[in-house]
């Protein structure tokens, strides 16, 4: 949950626009009230009624009064806003809890209170808050509910004062804005084990050397906090300084997953798109992934990895695991169409290899970028694709499919390079073909007398 900072109402008072602000805050009543003063006045002159000049002037200046008035008071209204969660998944609600303060010593009159919201979150709320004491306040809150996942401003937080003669409204608005994050919905996945990927935390192939640890018999120089009783004094007694065992542990398994991203390889838009079911699988995995102990990161056909340049551009342990995940989560939410027309770029970022399990969410493919994934596989000990096709997500029930299927070839292809490759259909949970993946990896192993590379 997150806090908004808090405002005040009388910041935004308006001060250059003077009497021209005031009555432009007139209502509908207070213009009445100014035009019949208006106009009995000028009757009772050329009628020369003066008792009808008095009526005149009462009715005109009554809402004039009223806008002076309420223009000068100054009340000390303090606004806060608060969102649970801050970050909410495509489909689900957040609440809005807005809280206003009454600071000065004087109470307040009626209260409308609005908040700005986008209209793809809902209608606009609206408030009437009754006389707040002094040192007094009031909290309401509400919902909001998106389909498409993005990034969405909340704010500002607006007062609108009246009078009690509803003469005059004036609006004051507070500084304070706040984002609300909806992100790709999130699937969880079975914990299968697929053939040729190496297991998690604790198991993983290769060795890192850690700052401090269990006995080991390579020596380092000794560094703040580290355990005396690990001291090898041989090593001391050579180099003249401090010397001490350092150990060897166990490295987190890492698994890189792609998406592609090019806006020519998808077709059709909105929530239920071959695009938002691969961005919703991608984001589904990572988080999966990131429960079993893996070390992760997400890669687009741009180049562009998250976590960043930092380090090996991997997630690492416990409290950057969680960071990196909020990271990616956070991109997820407002990744768009990219303009790139292949997949080199990724390829280059993957020519370093040492990636782990690589798992990629595809949209159309034409010869030349099945080739390029390809040579991806030459480079990670496992490989899962799952190949959207957008034309069977653009069919209607009953129609003839194509009998040009360029799908069917490509996925051919990226089997033969080494891919565990699937065909995505519309209306197919992640879940479901997670699991699909593992019974063709564990086939493939099977059949060929061991486990894959």
């Amino acid at each position: 949950m997150t806090t908004a900072g808090t405002g005040h109402a009388e910041a935004d008072r308006g001060e250059k626009g003077g009497i021209r602000t005031a009555l432009a805050g007139l209502t509908t009543r207070g213009r009445s009230f100014l035009a019949a003063g208006v106009a009995a006045a000028v009757c009772s002159y050329v009628l020369g009624q003066s008792d009808l000049l008095r009526v005149g002037l009462l009715l005109a200046v009554l809402p004039l009064v009223c806008a002076a008035v309420l223009y000068r008071t100054r009340y000390r209204v303090a606004g806060s806003r608060r969102l649970s969660p801050a970050r909410v998944p495509a489909g689900s609600e957040a609440r809005v809890h807005l809280r206003m303060d009454n600071v000065s010593r004087l109470p307040t009159g009626l209260l409308m209170l609005q908040d700005r919201v986008p209209y793809v979150l809902g209608p606009r709320p609206r408030f009437v808050l009754d006389r707040v004491e002094a040192g007094g306040r009031r909290e309401v809150s509400y919902r909001v509910r998106s389909d498409l996942r993005g990034r969405y401003p909340l704010g500002p937080l607006q007062l609108r004062l009246t009078d009690p003669f509803g003469m005059c409204e004036l609006t004051r608005s507070f500084s304070a804005h706040d984002t609300l994050t909806v992100i790709p919905r999130v699937e969880p996945l079975a914990p299968v084990r697929l053939s040729g990927e190496a297991k998690g935390y604790g198991d993983g192939r290769q060795r890192s050397l850690a700052l401090a640890g269990e006995d080991d018999m390579i020596p380092r120089g000794y560094r703040y906090g580290d355990d005396l009783r690990r001291v090898h004094w041989r090593s001391t007694a050579r180099y003249g300084e401090l010397m001490v065992r350092r150990e060897e542990q166990p490295q987190r398994a890492r698994c890189t997953v792609l998406l592609d991203t090019r806006a020519i390889a998808y077709r059709g838009a909105g929530p239920d798109s071959a695009f938002e079911w691969a961005v919703s699988g991608a984001a589904s995995l990572l988080v999966h992934m990131l429960e079993r102990g893996y070390s992760v990161r997400l890669l687009t056909d741009t180049g562009n990895a998250v976590p960043g340049e930092g380090g090996d551009g991997f997630a690492g342990a416990s409290q950057e695991s969680a960071d990196a995940a909020g990271q990616m989560m956070d991109t997820l939410a407002v990744i768009d169409h990219s303009d790139g027309a292949g997949l080199s770029r990724a390829y280059d970022v993957l020519r370093g290899g040492n990636e782990g399990l690589l798992v990629a969410f595809l949209g159309d493919l034409d010869e030349e970028q099945a080739a390029v994934l390809g040579r991806m596989r030459q480079r990670s000990p496992g490989a899962v694709a799952f190949l959207l096709d957008s034309d069977t997500w653009l069919r209607e029930p009953g129609d003839v499919p194509s009998p040009l299927d360029r799908s069917g070839d490509r996925l051919r292809m990226l089997r033969e390079a080494g891919w565990t490759a699937l065909r995505v259909p519309q209306g197919t949970s992640v879940d479901e073909l997670w699991r699909q993946a593992d019974r063709e990896r564990s086939g493939l192993a099977a059949a060929s007398g061991g486990e894959g590379p």
